[in-house]
């Protein structure tokens, strides 16, 4: 795993140091980018071509670690989406808040014609 955004390390303190309330987002999705989001949630996210961040379940948390529980598949690129080399994980479908990014294993050109799929337990996401 990569890092917290600056929003979810904000959302952290406040919650735990400060007493503020939190709401966690009910359902997290998966976003791919072509440059790295960083913490300011910048980069450049794949846009067009019928993507669409997609809805990411994950095990409980143990050890400090997770991982998602079923496959995620991406819609059948209709374009080009460059090479996919991170992903970022968002509060909402579109728009909504970067929470946590980090870089893949393996980068992925995916062309028009391709899909992205990433196997159950195979995003793994760890705090240390």
């Amino acid at each position: 795993m990569g890092a917290f955004s600056n929003y979810e390390e904000n959302a952290i303190i406040d919650h735990m140091l400060r007493g503020q309330s939190f709401t966690p987002p009910t359902t997290v999705y998966l976003g791919l980018f072509t440059v790295t989001p960083g913490e300011d949630n910048s980069g450049v996210e794949v846009s067009g071509g019928a993507y669409a961040r997609q809805a990411l379940t994950l095990d409980a948390a143990s050890g400090g670690a997770t991982a998602n529980t079923s496959a995620i598949t991406f819609p059948t690129a209709t374009a080009d989406w460059g090479t996919v080399a991170y992903f970022g994980i968002y509060d909402a479908l579109t728009g909504g808040n970067l929470l946590m990014y980090g870089a893949l294993t393996t980068s992925k050109t995916i062309g028009s014609g391709d899909t992205f799929k990433v196997n159950a337990g195979d995003l793994d996401i760890t705090v240390d």
